[in-house]
């Protein structure tokens, strides 16, 4: 009987390893078929601008996640319970504030990178800087979302870490460099789809096993986890003195100034307009607002049902495994697969992302300076500049492996201080005059450096005081003194703007004149048969993803597991049909657009013809 049960368990999991194959294979061919809408330079670092406003939005909403949001996260959330929401509350502002104008703004810059836009509004220096400075730290953001995937993935699969680790970086490198932003696109949508369908499954199946919604709730009248799930917790309750009131502002506020900065116009650029940047920031809101409902209820629960398992259960900081752990008891057997390809979901699209922003800025702003200071003007040719795109994909990708590799080694900081502290130290203080910039007419294009220099300073301070006095800086502490310092010499600048010469105070008029011009997007960039296809290869990937579903039936389950995995399976399945008939709609009506573009440009010439015979 043991034996049988031996058998059963192997065989299971070779399901669950073929599941994920496939869904990775599913990925690279993506990345293949997405490669032929690559002609030049705006194909590969903005999709030519040609994104539909829902395939925008879904890549905007899973830029910002990670397998982060399931391992550092949900330890916050089984530790603090609701105080972690602060973070996705700040995260729903900033889409609200795209949707309601600043993705109108930033599309109508008409930029193909963020740097492009740094530099309209402060000058070539500036944009230099930002441009190198994100080169340099856009990695290190990228290799903790790939740690905290590798970290989920191996506690799931019982497999050693560090292969993990590389396999999953190499993967994000291969589709990022063939398809570009229209890869990075399709395979975020792709994932997103499978990341709400697997994980509003495991939030059903935890209220199944609890008893319910309000059998859930009534945890919370435990003394002891009343006591840790406050709103707002006294300061000391838990360490760095998170969770109280003073981190919650720092912390809604740090969320939502890096969204409504110019350092975040990039995730606009792919959309047709600026009517079209709005309904992706207001789809992407949505989708967030949803995200945030369901992703940590089930870390919660964990303690709630299995504290004592998960504490005694040897794994390494274990409360970061909460959600894994949750989900690895009650997921059908065969889905395990598909919540790792969730998991792969959430950090493949911040990393993807983030390595294509990288390589446009590089090709875009920085390689052509480089060429113009060793005496080399003339552009380079298309197909060089695609190139150049592909090699450089692959270089930054084996920068962030390695800054993964260090990160997987080191066991001093956890995920969750390691992004905030982060965030707090570089972020900040680059950030802060991007904010500034954009709310500021007046603000002078020399003020960047000197309210960039402010803000480090309590940064620097910050590192000197604890490493010669010992004295203990919170995260919430040292952005609250980076904002102070960035505050004053902001209004210093401001006071000074009259200094700045005439020509500089015309060219800071005239990017805020062209960033409120709407965009005609039939002559700036004009109808194609992208518009359609775009809709047609991922609906067909869709419901190849959706039928392969229906396999992990013949997996030994219960009936209500089962019933489960035919719920999954028909909800992507009808994405899939969704976006096939409006592929087929929208084929209709750029012919017909085309067609009668055709006929009003031919007109005039052949009834001039007529009347010259």
């Amino acid at each position: 009987m043991l034996e049988a049960a031996q058998n059963r368990h192997e065989y299971t999991m070779s399901i669950e390893y073929i599941t994920l194959t496939i869904y990775l294979g599913v990925l690279l061919t993506l990345g293949v078929l997405f490669s032929r809408f690559n002609k030049n330079l705006s194909d590969f670092v903005r999709g030519g601008a040609q994104g539909t406003w829902w395939m925008v939005g879904t890549s905007i909403l899973m830029a910002g996640i990670s397998a982060y949001t399931f391992t550092g996260n949900a330890s916050a959330a089984y530790e603090a319970g609701p105080s972690l929401l602060v973070v996705y509350l700040a995260n729903c502002a900033g889409f609200a504030a795209g949707g309601l104008f600043l993705g109108k703004w930033f599309r109508q810059t008409r930029a193909y990178t963020s740097a492009d836009v740094v530099r309209t509004r402060f000058g070539v220096p500036v944009e230099q800087f930002s441009a190198c400075s994100g080169l340099l730290l856009g990695p290190v953001n990228a290799a903790i979302q790939l740690y905290a995937l590798s970290l989920f993935t191996s506690t799931a699969l019982g497999l050693d870490l560090v292969p993990i680790l590389i396999t999953i970086g190499v993967i994000v490198v291969f589709y990022s460099t063939t398809g570009g932003r229209w890869a990075v696109m399709a395979t975020d949508f792709v994932q997103s789809l499978i990341l709400f369908s697997i994980t509003i499954l495991v939030l059903v199946m935890t209220f199944r096993e609890i008893g319910g919604i309000g059998a859930f709730f009534s945890h919370f009248n435990d003394p002891k986890i009343a006591e840790d799930y406050r709103l707002i917790n006294e300061p000391g309750h838990f360490s760095g003195d998170r969770f109280t009131l003073k981190w919650a502002i720092i912390v809604f506020f740090m969320q939502l100034y890096s969204q409504i900065s110019l350092s975040d116009a990039g995730r606009y650029l792919s959309t047709k307009d600026g009517h079209e940047a709005s309904r992706s920031a207001w789809w992407a809101c949505i989708l967030m607002a949803i995200g945030s409902a369901i992703w940590f209820l089930p870390a919660m629960a964990t303690r709630f049902m299995y504290e004592n398992e998960l504490m005694t259960s040897g794994l390494d900081k274990p409360a970061e495994h909460a959600y894994a752990f949750i989900a690895m008891k009650l997921l059908p057997n065969g889905m395990l697969g598909m919540l790792i390809a969730a998991m792969f979901a959430a950090t493949m699209s911040s990393m993807d992302s983030g390595l294509n922003g990288q390589v446009g800025t590089l090709v875009r702003n920085i390689i052509p300076r480089l060429r113009g200071a060793l005496g080399h003007h003339n552009p380079l040719p298309a197909k060089t500049e695609i190139r150049i795109c592909h090699i450089s994909t692959l270089v930054l990708g084996a920068i962030i492996i390695t800054y993964a590799l260090l990160f997987a080694v080191q066991d001093k900081i956890t995920l969750f201080d390691a992004y905030l502290t982060i965030g707090s130290i570089i972020g900040v203080p680059m950030g802060f005059p991007m904010l500034a910039g954009l709310w500021m007419k007046k603000l002078p294009k020399w003020s960047y450096f000197p309210i960039f220099g402010a803000c480090v300073i309590p940064s620097i301070w910050s590192f000197i005081d604890e490493a010669w006095y010992d004295s203990a800086w919170t995260y919430q502490d040292r952005t609250l003194w980076i904002l102070v310092f960035g505050v004053v010499a902001t209004l210093i600048c401001r006071l000074l703007a009259p200094l700045s010469s005439k020509r500089q105070q015309e060219e800071i008029a005239e990017f805020f004149k062209r960033m409120h011009t709407p965009i005609d997007y039939d002559k700036e960039v004009g109808r194609s048969a992208i518009d359609y296809q775009q809709y047609f290869v991922l609906g067909r990937a869709i419901l190849f993803i959706g039928c392969l579903l229906m396999f992990i039936l013949i997996v030994p389950n219960s009936l209500y597991n089962r019933l489960c995995i035919v719920g999954v399976s028909l909800f992507v399945l009808a994405v899939g049909g969704i976006l096939c008939w409006c592929g087929t709609r929208t084929r209709r009506l750029t012919n017909e657009h085309l067609a009668q573009k055709q006929n009003d440009e031919s007109g005039p010439d052949a009834e001039q013809g007529t009347t010259d015979a």
